[in-house]
């Protein structure tokens, strides 16, 4: 299977060794960055006067008085304030972006579903916003708590156009196509294999070097994703903190007619001003985007027998106050060695008390050979059982011992603990396939209760 990153004209070199110009390294750390020599104050935080006559404002992602582990925000230092961002406010729509609790009558969210790719669209031009069409909603954005699993298609650049969520953040999955979105931190350029987060209340816009791009959104409600706890595996492996990169400051100077449209409370609010908004030229603090590139992903696993929980390949989590149970979890399936000995080696049967939303960046996810492809989408709600199709179960069970490495393959998984409600779009509209169910009519008995008397 061809790797999505190869179709990339830019990608003339391996990102993923060594350090990335325009971005620093770390994961919550508190970056300092100016755009203008001696933009950024030293010592202080909101001097009498800031240097180049700029404004001094601070953007919090948590409590004032959260613990100092989880206090989170930013110092920015901009050309205007953000009050002088945003004008009268007039309500407007994006018809196919949900948010929970968004339960529909006459739909049945309880139910093993898999969709083929959402198509790109043959005569409209969307936007990366425009372009959001929501799959799933679960929890109460009110409440701050749960998410939304949305697809994003894309064909037309944001000009002039700029947004921002005060719901959530914005974990971001590529599947075909690059982005570049600029932030008011600075620029992330994205593509296949990479991921990244975009904070509340952080205002960006998003253009498509490749002229489209398709790929897989979650919306997290509830508190900030951060690293897993490693536990026994120590301090090493899963995703390290060195591998995740926050963009350096950049600024725009733009005078001229722009648009800032906010989600809030689930509705749409658009104002027109005469300026760009990304015009913050130094800031310092940990409230920040950043990315991530998957490839990056050290697995771990057995090397003796058995198969273990899939928590082992957690990039990131978004925790709730019950420990270990995540608002959402997001994991992925990457290329592996597979060793086990004695051992079914792909995902068992099971029911889950999670909610498990999968979509496929590129490649074959070894549980289900066929059906499952590149840009598609499967969902498992809470206590639903699932795993692999006769196909798969019948080559696991009669393959030999030798090590195999699962190559050319990246899935992941939107896991939360709350269940997944289908829209009306995932229910009446995206490619669903109906036959999805199917993939296990063929497992038949196979038990014979003289076996272990002969």
């Amino acid at each position: 299977m061809e790797n999505p990153t190869d179709q990339n004209p830019a990608n003339t070199h391996d990102s993923r060794y060594g350090t990335l110009p325009g971005y620093m390294a770390g994961f919550g750390n508190d970056f300092e960055t100016e755009a203008l020599k001696d933009a950024l104050p030293q010592g202080r935080n909101s001097p009498q006067r800031v240097e180049y006559g700029l404004y001094a404002e601070q953007l919090s992602g948590s409590p004032f008085t959260a613990p100092h582990t989880t206090l989170e925000r930013s110092w920015l230092y901009r050309i205007r304030p953000s009050v002088k961002h945003l004008g009268r406010l007039q309500k407007t729509n994006h018809p196919y972006w949900k948010t929970a609790p968004n339960k529909i009558p006459d739909i049945v969210s309880l139910g093993q579903y898999r969709w083929d790719p959402t198509p790109f669209p043959k005569d409209q031009n969307l936007t990366f916003i425009d372009g959001i069409h929501t799959m799933t909603t679960a929890g109460d954005v009110g409440l701050q708590m749960g998410m939304a699993a949305h697809v994003y298609l894309a064909n037309t650049d944001m000009e002039d156009e700029y947004f921002y969520s005060a719901d959530g953040e914005l974990l971001i999955v590529p599947q075909v196509g690059r982005l570049k979105i600029a932030t008011e931190f600075g620029v992330i350029d994205l593509e296949p294999l990479e991921i990244c987060i975009l904070p509340r209340g952080m205002v960006f816009k998003v253009s498509l070097p490749d002229g489209k791009a398709r790929g897989f959104i979650c919306e997290n409600y509830g508190a900030k994703f951060t690293l897993p706890n490693r536990g026994p595996i120590g301090a090493n492996c899963l995703a390290n903190p060195r591998d995740f990169k926050t963009p350096i400051a950049q600024f725009e100077d733009i005078e001229r007619s722009c648009h800032v449209t906010i989600k809030w409370c689930g509705e749409f609010h658009r104002t027109t001003i005469d300026h760009s908004p990304l015009d913050v030229v130094a800031w310092h603090g940990n409230y920040a985007p950043y990315k991530y590139d998957l490839r990056h992903f050290a697995p771990v696993g057995a090397i003796s027998f058995d198969h273990p929980d899939p928590s082992i390949f957690t990039v990131l989590t978004a925790p709730t106050a019950e420990e270990g149970t995540a608002n959402i979890d997001f994991v992925i399936f990457p290329p592996r060695w597979l060793p086990q000995e004695d051992t079914f080696r792909p995902p068992w049967y099971h029911k889950n008390i999670m909610s498990e939303l999968m979509g496929n960046i590129y490649g074959q996810y070894d549980a289900k050979p066929h059906g499952f492809v590149p840009g598609g989408i499967s969902l498992h709600n809470c206590m639903l059982p699932h795993g692999p199709d006769q196909e798969a179960f019948e080559k696991a069970s009669h393959n030999g011992w030798d090590p195999v490495k699962l190559q050319d393959t990246m899935s992941f998984m939107f896991e939360t603990r709350f269940p997944q409600q289908l829209t009306e779009f995932a229910g009446k509209e995206a490619p669903l396939q109906d036959d999805y169910v199917d993939c296990w009519s063929g497992l038949e008995r196979k038990f014979d209760g003289t076996a272990g008397l002969k």
